[in-house]
């Protein structure tokens, strides 16, 4: 095989002259596009990288606000217990304090009802008294007599020494 020094020649120096055009026409263009397009990656890159940041503080925040309300909500509930021990507290020393008045009023009530009790019985002897008085002498005594105001008397004495 022959080689054609001619074809080699051309050859080179077709493909140096297409060299020289397309570096002074095309390539700095084409290697102008390649960089801006670099430049556009690098930034979008940057950009993500800015928002992943920002994704994870906002995460971080989102936890940190969701851990407060707990701990919000936590002390709210503790915060209700006890309110609701000191109100039931309250109504527990009220219902005492009710029910100790109206102890003390059924014993005032008690008593008064003996003390009524205690006169219609002493009215009752006074009056039996006399009576039996009256069918012994064999007399009449008057209600307002002075033996009724004697045996009253003598009732009240012997009353108040009992």
């Amino acid at each position: 095989m022959d080689i054609v020094w001619t074809n080699i020649v051309f050859s080179i120096v077709a493909f140096a002259l297409l060299y020289f055009l397309l570096s002074k026409f095309a390539f700095s263009k084409l290697f102008g596009i390649m960089e801006k397009r670099r430049e556009l990656v690098m930034q979008q890159m940057d950009e993500a990288a800015k928002t992943r940041e920002q994704a994870v503080a906002y995460v971080e925040e989102q936890k940190q606000a969701l851990n407060n309300a707990r701990q919000e909500a936590q002390n709210i509930i503790q915060q209700s217990q006890i309110t609701s021990n000191q109100q039931m507290d309250k109504i527990l020393e009220q219902a005492k304090s009710e029910a100790s008045r109206i102890k003390d009023e059924a014993v005032r009530d008690i008593e008064n009802e003996k003390n009524k009790a205690v006169e219609e019985l002493r009215s009752e002897i006074g009056t039996a008294s006399v009576r039996i008085a009256s069918k012994l002498i064999k007399k009449e005594v008057s209600a307002s007599g002075e033996q009724e105001q004697l045996v009253d008397q003598y009732l009240k004495e012997v009353g108040g020494r009992s």
